[in-house]
């Protein structure tokens, strides 16, 4: 049996890569427009995971400002935003066992909460599909998207499926199955964070020509059910300092009170930190000892695990978003606020301006031009003008320190709207940051006590993370000799410390160390693509429907 058999084709108006929230906001707005100007519109979204919501990660305190436009009426039609913000808590841990509570007077605008709701994004998005689904949009769940298909041309043709049923070595088993090609007028990718076709699109057309490096986080998460006396619902408590100041890490962290006596707890760690020791497992399960978190989960149990990176690069950092027959669109061009630690509504509303583009576009004949004119739109869309607005938040406290960067983030958000006539720069990649590891002290790391803090095994567990068993391995090195001549000697190969679940591994045979890939562990955080010094880490895509499955996240 070859690989070499020609692939099946289908046609649409556009295709949409990655069921998330910007994907499917994408869609229900073009079907929304075609039924309104009876215009016939084709649209089909793919999605990697075995269903919609399955990769799914947020914190999340949602803004609703872009459902409240898309769907007017979600409160009666079911939407799952139970839980509206009651209190807003900023803490400041100052160490292992103390911590200060910053009044809401002396706290950024961007970070006060009124008006929004925890929510589990994933049962967020799963409402969105079936929204989708029931204006007619078509969606396949397990279906990865692998290549880029391109006209003669240049113009972005489509895409491809993954052929499944590949040996580890790419070679068909008897389950083999020939991936399929979908061609269309224009395709929308939206994959999320670190996106693996985004980030080619980038690289091809040159996307992010005169923008500042991309910049990220990872953010970790668990869903715990606690003792009821123990539960408000509707508390929202953000932080900063321990345990990320002890290596001089930017990060923060939250917990989050949701409905049904359950809370969901996590720490988000700049990926431009500069210690190769650092293990993000280790200060996410080490930062629930701190009484305010422990005292909360004690007696309780723990649900679910997850970890993926944020997009927080903001405006300096946001490429173009068109090419000749795509968009970008969401976490995959990195429309979200950090200023306001939400991406959400920022991703919708980049989907419906897409989709209005597009959806004119249509109207008038077009099959494939360039819509430049989707950049515009969108920086001129109250989602552009907070990108504006907090176009210096990160790079003031990469520049300034966590200190004097969060006194100016507080006197230009408060007093001056975002507007202050600077803009500041962060022109160093993440992956740039890190020191040698004999420049850097060790973190102490306890040993997990199994009731607040646990392993990495028994956390893969609780995310649900599968791989069909002898595919090829999608964490792919492009230089074999790479983790052991450089990352090894200098760094102490980091990535068996940054990935959060234990897929990198230092393994010694006959004295000879070796890089060892734990890929059925994976649970597509993007970390290690982003934060491998040597960038000689590509994710990408295993077969459909593998990775997490995530409830409730």
């Amino acid at each position: 049996m070859s690989t070499e058999e020609a692939r099946e084709s289908m046609e649409f108006d556009v295709v949409i890569v990655g069921a998330g929230p910007a994907g499917l906001a994408t869609a229900c707005k073009l079907m929304q427009i075609a039924q309104a100007t009876e215009q016939e519109i084709s649209v089909v979204v793919l999605e990697k995971g075995s269903e919609v919501g399955a990769h799914i990660l947020s914190g999340a305190v949602i803004e609703p400002r872009a459902l409240n436009e898309l769907f007017p009426d979600w409160k009666e039609d079911g939407a799952p935003l139970e839980t509206a913000v009651t209190r807003d808590d900023i803490m400041f841990f100052t160490s292992a066992t103390k911590s200060v509570k910053i009044p809401a007077l002396l706290s950024p605008k961007t970070m006060h909460n009124d008006g929004n709701y925890v929510a589990s994004l994933g049962n967020l998005t799963r409402w969105l599909g079936e929204k989708a689904e029931a204006l007619g949009v078509e969606i396949f769940p397990g279906f990865a998207a692998a290549e880029i298909l391109y006209h003669e041309d240049g113009r972005v043709r489509g895409v491809a499926t993954g052929d499944m049923g590949l040996d580890i070595n790419g070679q068909p088993k008897d389950s083999h199955e020939r991936g399929m090609e979908l061609h269309a007028k224009y395709t929308i990718f939206s994959e999320g964070c670190r996106g693996h076709l985004g980030k080619q699109l980038i690289s091809k057309f040159k996307l992010d020509e005169g923008k500042s490096p991309q910049h990220y986080g990872i953010g970790i998460k668990e869903l715990w059910q606690i003792d009821p006396d123990k539960h408000e619902p509707g508390v929202v408590v953000h932080g900063a300092g321990w345990p990320l100041s002890e290596t001089k890490t930017t990060g923060g962290a939250f917990m989050y009170h949701l409905e049904n006596n359950q809370v969901v707890v996590g720490l988000i760690i700049d990926l431009n930190y500069s210690n190769p020791h650092l293990s993000t497992f280790d200060e996410f399960q080490r930062f629930k000892q701190h009484p305010v978190i422990k005292d909360v989960l004690t007696g309780g149990e723990r649900v679910s695990y997850g970890a993926r990176a944020i997009v927080k690069g903001g405006l300096n950092s946001l490429p173009k978003m068109s090419m000749p027959g795509a968009l970008l669109v969401g976490c995959d061009a990195g429309t979200l606020n950090f200023a306001k630690i939400k991406g959400t509504h920022t991703a919708m509303k980049s989907g419906m301006v897409a989709a209005e583009t597009i959806a004119a576009a249509l109207a008038k004949g077009d099959d494939g031009r360039e819509l430049t004119e989707y950049n515009d739109a969108f920086l001129q869309s109250w989602a552009g003008e907070e990108l504006t607005s907090s176009r210096n938040w990160g790079p003031a406290l990469h520049k300034f320190g966590m200190y004097l960067g969060g006194a100016y983030n507080y006197i230009d958000q408060n007093f001056f709207k975002g507007k202050l006539p600077f803009n500041f720069r962060d022109d160093k990649a993440d992956h740039d940051c890190l020191l040698p590891a004999k420049d850097c002290a060790k973190p102490d790391y306890p040993r997990p006590d199994g009731k607040i803090s646990f392993d990495k095994p028994t956390s893969v567990f609780l995310s649900n993370t599968n791989h069909e068993d002898n595919q090829p391995v999608h964490l792919q090195l492009l230089d074999s000799e790479v983790p052991m001549q450089i990352n090894l000697p200098t760094y102490d190969e980091p990535a068996q410390r940054y990935c959060p679940v234990g897929v990198y591994e230092v393994v010694v045979e006959d004295d000879v160390p070796h890089l060892q890939i734990n890929s059925q562990n994976c649970i597509h955080c993007k970390t290690c693509d982003i934060k491998d010094p040597s960038q000689n880490i590509n994710w990408v895509v295993p077969e459909g429907g593998g990775g997490p499955n995530y409830p409730n996240m």
